[in-house]
């Protein structure tokens, strides 16, 4: 058998309908939509007095470890890199509204890394995944699709915040966003005329379109893998446990769970992932392949690594094994010596590919039963708090706990499941302890 057959064998291509060019067409175009965490990471990093090339090698290197690991263990599509949120609960609340060396909190984050993966051992955010109810799936995949479509709006200068209004539109004569408004445009004729490359020749057009307008700009610099040395295993476990960090560990395990279940739940319904009994195969060793990507980014030096939702834009550009999450990986490895080429990507061309993501993750909507009002509000409460509180696990945890709330009001208490109620206790206390001040 050659080895070409033996990996199609492996990432199930004829089940899944797969191909090598759609595949890795997809890992491009995933890693297209991501490369801004190469410098927007480092840079929020930077301000705890963390090196920036350190931080910059170690976001690299997370990301392409973490990558690989879910596209060669796990076999999907989910590309992982530090995230977004968590990273600025990192920075602002720990170390720098806490006063904590970002060495102890790096040990934090080890340590919330140590724990999924003893939760993940124990079967226990297995069980919590399968006890989110299959009738919110299609709520959070939606969410999720407006979260993006939202991120895409705002990055692309469409939307703009408002403090009368919160949002309103942006200037629409402003060069960036005019280039965000045509490859929007361009992105979604390629789709109507059914190119498959639609969303990779978007962003590699606005890009080239920006550098010729000035929009963006060639900024040659290198990095080296040896930057990796000023935060490499700097993580210091000992003041972690000396200043007791139960509290900092606790918000980086909760967040990252949900925000993960999150992602998990809307990719996987996009490509089709769950079975007929609404369950993901390979569960474990999703989760195992994040948390072993957490504790490899913290010994890098960077914070916690998670599943990252524009990982949808691979699936919707057609990928569903294993293969583009590898193949994103391979190429945050690359960003790390063409960092410049990475850089030169504006917001302006990765932008439309979100709020397309977002359009295509729509349909799901359909699949709810909106004339059920226990199925419907707590549907919908999860589809609106996931973009306008800008967090997945926000979004789920408004949608889980009305959802046990209505059928404790309608008497149907002894359909929901004991740990069902444990959660939606943990919920409500996470909303008290937020609204804290």
């Amino acid at each position: 058998m050659s080895l070409r057959h033996f990996l199609e064998g492996y990432f199930e291509f004829a089940a899944l309908g797969a191909n090598w060019r759609t595949e890795i067409l997809a890992g491009f175009t995933t890693f297209m939509t991501m490369a801004y965490i190469v410098f927007v990471n480092p840079a929020i990093l930077h301000e705890t007095g963390m090196p920036l090339a350190a931080v910059t090698a170690a976001t690299c290197l997370s990301a392409a470890i973490g990558s690989c690991l879910m596209g060669a263990f796990a076999r999907y599509p989910i590309a992982l890199a530090p995230g977004m949120g968590l990273n600025a609960y990192f920075t602002y609340s720990v170390v720098k509204g806490m006063g904590i060396p970002w060495q102890a909190a790096l040990g934090a984050v080890f340590l919330s890394g140590v724990a999924f993966f003893l939760l993940t051992l124990l079967g226990v955010r297995q069980v919590i995944l399968s006890a989110i109810p299959f009738e919110l799936h299609a709520a959070v995949a939606a969410g999720v699709g407006l979260f993006i479509a939202l991120i895409g709006l705002r990055n692309s200068g469409i939307v703009v915040p408002n403090g009368a209004t919160t949002v309103t539109l942006g200037h629409l004569n402003d060069k960036s966003t005019a280039l965000a408004i045509f490859g929007l445009l361009l992105i979604a004729a390629l789709l109507a005329w059914r190119v498959r490359a639609a969303m990779l020749i978007g962003i590699l057009a606005t890009t080239l379109l920006a550098l010729a307008t000035g929009v963006a700009h060639w900024a040659p610099q290198t990095y080296r893998f040896s930057d990796l040395s000023a935060t490499a295993f700097k993580l210091d476990l000992a003041a972690t446990f000396r200043i007791g960090f139960f509290e900092i560990v606790f918000v980086f395990l909760f967040i990252d769970m949900f925000d993960n279940i999150g992602t998990l739940v809307a990719v996987g319904s996009k490509a089709g992932l769950f079975d007929s009994a609404h369950r993901i195969p390979r569960v474990n060793r999703i989760l195992i392949s994040d948390s072993i990507a957490t504790m490899a980014g913290s010994l890098a030096g960077t914070s916690t690594v998670v599943s990252y939702i524009e990982s949808a834009a691979g699936v919707a550009a057609g990928g569903r094994t294993g293969i583009p999450a590898i193949v994103t990986g391979l190429l945050f490895v690359a960003a790390l010596f063409l960092a410049p080429v990475a850089g030169a990507i504006p917001a302006a061309a990765t932008a439309p590919a979100l709020i397309i993501v977002g359009c295509l993750m729509m349909p799901v909507v359909a699949e709810i039963q909106w004339n059920d009002i226990e199925v419907a509000v707590p549907a919908f409460l999860t589809m609106m708090t996931i973009p306008l509180t800008f967090s997945i696990a926000n979004g789920l945890a408004f949608g889980f706990t009305t959802y046990t709330l209505m059928k404790i009001l309608r008497g149907k208490f002894r359909q929901v499941n004991w740990l069902v109620y444990v959660l939606t206790a943990i919920f409500i206390a996470r909303f008290l302890y937020l609204s804290r001040g």
